[in-house]
């Protein structure tokens, strides 16, 4: 174990970020001085539960976030001060709503059947005016911006430097690109254990978010910030691998069957089929707030495709359903967005996977065709919620998912997300006015 005092005294450490992550996927922190971490190790940094978004009352007993020290990272751009991520703990015990708590006992669980799963994700955002009211770069105006050489370019700065630090952690950043709206951009780096993809996928829209501003810019994984423009999609790849990460269990010769012919095997195509299978209810957490539903809902836009699915269908390597199998071993899950939770995003994956390996899940009929032009075709397939009240139904009538992530999680959670949005609709919002005013 990482000792945490020594780890500042080797680096130069003044300040440690003690950061957990709360239900709604925001980043709190206690800044520690070095001097004081050898404590903080080991009994954790206190906070209030109720004054972030946790489901919590003011009675409620100190919270203490315990670092995880095998975590630490010292921030490339402030090497003074290193981020660490912890555990929420309550009266000696894990506080189970925690985000990063639930993804751990998932993680647990799947060892449990002697199976690690991996994931990568590709996390888009938008560099924006420090308003966040429009694209930082007036001259990004193509209308098919995806790939613009100049643009990205012209972006280099931001893009270069969070690069060149994602290098220097280890990460194995492999390729970045200006993605299919103007302003928006995406950085890939490569897969890993659920968890520590969580924590880096955590870390990377805080360096993110961090770099920007130091370039006078706003960076934004909202999943529409641009009306007409493609949203932020947060694209998870899964693959699941035998403890001592060696052999691919999802991973078969190309038989027969549809899913047998692309090299899934029996085990991945079940897990793959309890994706399916808690699809609607997923979206709940993959797509957790009220704008994510002008995300998977949308219009086509000026791009000429939206690179977001609307009904729950998957295929081989196509990009225009929820899920595509690209190669053997593997499948991508299309439907996340910027939003997302870092944490619940990768305990969702497992719990809908862990159900669907134990029910044996069908994932279904395989549709290989282009589900934008001939999706009107496809009538038998269900259709994703609508809107964030439907996400949440759907999950609160998913028992065996709301059991997976834990009940007490998922009552904070639906309780919470309900509350978020009553917010939403009780809102007098400036469409109504011009709507209605004259009527």
């Amino acid at each position: 174990m990482t000792d945490l005092a020594a780890f500042a005294q080797e680096k130069g450490i003044k300040y440690f970020m003690i950061s957990f992550t709360d239900l709604f996927g925001g980043q709190r922190a206690k800044l520690v001085p070095a001097q004081a971490i050898a404590d903080m190790q080991q009994e954790g940094a206190g906070f209030a539960g109720f004054a972030t978004w946790l489901d919590m009352t003011p009675a409620h007993p100190d919270m203490l976030a315990v670092p995880d020290p095998e975590t630490v990272i010292q921030l490339p751009w402030k090497p003074e001060v290193a981020w660490v991520a912890a555990n929420p703990v309550m009266e000696g015990a894990d506080v189970a709503q925690a985000p990063r708590n639930v993804l751990r006992k998932l993680v647990a669980e799947a060892a449990e059947l002697g199976l690690n799963v991996k994931t990568g994700i590709e996390a888009e955002f938008f560099l924006l005016t420090p308003e966040g009211d429009k694209i930082s770069d007036p001259a990004d105006t193509a209308e098919k911006p995806c790939y613009d050489q100049q643009a990205v370019m012209r972006r280099y700065d931001v893009i270069a430097e969070v690069c060149d630090y994602m290098l220097e952690l280890g990460w194995g950043p492999y390729q970045n690109d200006h993605e299919d709206a103007n302003g928006q951009f995406e950085m890939n780096w490569e897969f890993d254990d659920a968890l520590k993809t969580a924590d880096k996928h955590s870390f990377f829209k805080f360096m993110v978010k961090s770099v920007a501003e130091k370039h006078g810019l706003r960076a934004t994984f909202m999943p529409k910030p641009v009306e007409g423009l493609t949203g932020n999609g947060c694209h998870a790849h899964i693959s699941v691998w035998d403890l001592a990460g060696k052999t691919n269990v999802f991973a078969t010769d190309k038989g027969t069957g549809q899913t047998g012919e692309l090299g899934l095997s029996e085990q991945g195509a079940a897990f793959l089929g309890g994706i399916m299978k808690h699809a609607s209810a997923l979206a709940a957490i993959t797509n957790p707030t009220v704008n994510s539903y002008k995300r998977i809902n949308a219009p086509r836009t000026m791009s000429g495709a939206t690179w977001a699915p609307n009904t729950v269908t998957w295929t081989g390597n196509n990009r225009t359903h929820m899920v595509r199998v690209p190669g053997p071993g593997r499948f991508e899950l299309r439907l996340p967005d910027g939003a997302a939770n870092p944490y619940l995003l990768q305990a969702v994956i497992i719990a809908a996977g862990l159900s669907g390996i134990k029910t044996k899940a069908d994932p279904g009929p395989r549709y290989d065709i282009d589900m934008y032009a001939e999706g009107h075709t496809v009538t038998d397939a269900p259709k994703l919620p609508l809107n964030l009240l439907d996400a949440i139904r759907w999950f609160d009538e998913d028992a065996a998912l709301k059991a997976k992530l834990g009940d007490e999680f998922s009552a904070s959670y639906i309780k919470m997300k309900m509350q978020e949005w009553t917010s939403f609709v009780t809102h007098f919002s400036q469409w109504e006015r011009d709507t209605t005013l004259d009527i």
